[in-house]
């Protein structure tokens, strides 16, 4: 029986790529570079690449803050700071949020049931910003941040740390619940821990991670997690 339910962040209850697009469109307009849907996919693309070297451990988390915005000015041909669009960047990803469809419904419904727990990967600042600016913080037990830990998912020191802190806890009575195959899937499985893919846009797995449950909204997760 399910008791402890750790949720993923962005892309699982807040719009992301809703959020990050409009929060990169403000800070390369501030730096006078002139944008197109082309050069927005392209920073989304470079940007998953670079999320993807830190959860194997070949980037740190200031390395990848500076690197896409580094690679993606070499090739739109920009003199500009990477540094400098960085800071722009998070200061406007820090302010307001855009929840993914039903995700505030589901919070509402599960609480109810579960203990709640924020598991994310972002930065401290801008997770904080955004759950303030939300309101979800009454929804849930505690919010654990990468940044804060000092680990990232998939690694097992991560939910360690996030197991140390919940009290009475039991990998038998808890699943986690996010978008990202290596991330939320592949860290719940490296801890032990049931798992469930959120795959609202029915995209193939390739890999070899298998989850335990998959879904495709929330609509289906309260009869889920009742049943696991």
């Amino acid at each position: 029986m399910i008791k402890t339910v750790l949720l993923d962040l962005d892309d699982t209850i807040f719009d992301f790529h809703k959020a990050e697009k409009i929060a990169l469109i403000k800070a390369l307009k501030q730096l006078n570079i002139s944008t197109d849907e082309k050069i927005l996919e392209r920073y989304s693309q470079i940007n998953a690449e670079q999320w993807k070297l830190l959860e194997q451990g070949k980037l740190n988390r200031q390395e990848v803050k500076v690197c896409r915005y580094k690679l993606l000015f070499d090739e739109i041909g920009v003199d500009k700071s990477p540094r400098k669009a960085t800071k722009i960047y998070e200061q406007n990803l820090a302010v307001g949020h855009y929840f993914i469809d039903r995700a505030e419904e589901m919070l509402k419904k599960l609480y109810k049931k579960y203990s709640l727990y924020i598991a994310s990967n972002g930065a401290v600042k801008i997770q904080k910003g955004r759950i303030e600016s939300s309101g979800i913080e009454k929804y849930v037990k505690d919010i654990f941040i990468s940044e804060a830990i000092g680990f990232n998912k998939p690694n097992i020191e991560f939910f360690n740390y996030c197991f140390s802190k919940i009290p009475d806890f039991k990998k038998d009575e808890t699943v986690i619940i996010g978008d990202s195959i290596t991330s939320d899937i592949q860290g719940g499985k490296n801890a032990g821990i049931k798992t469930v893919w959120f795959n609202p846009k029915g995209i193939k797995n390739d890999s070899d991670i298998i989850p335990d449950y998959e879904i495709k909204g929330f609509g289906e997760i309260c009869s889920l997690i009742s049943k696991i």
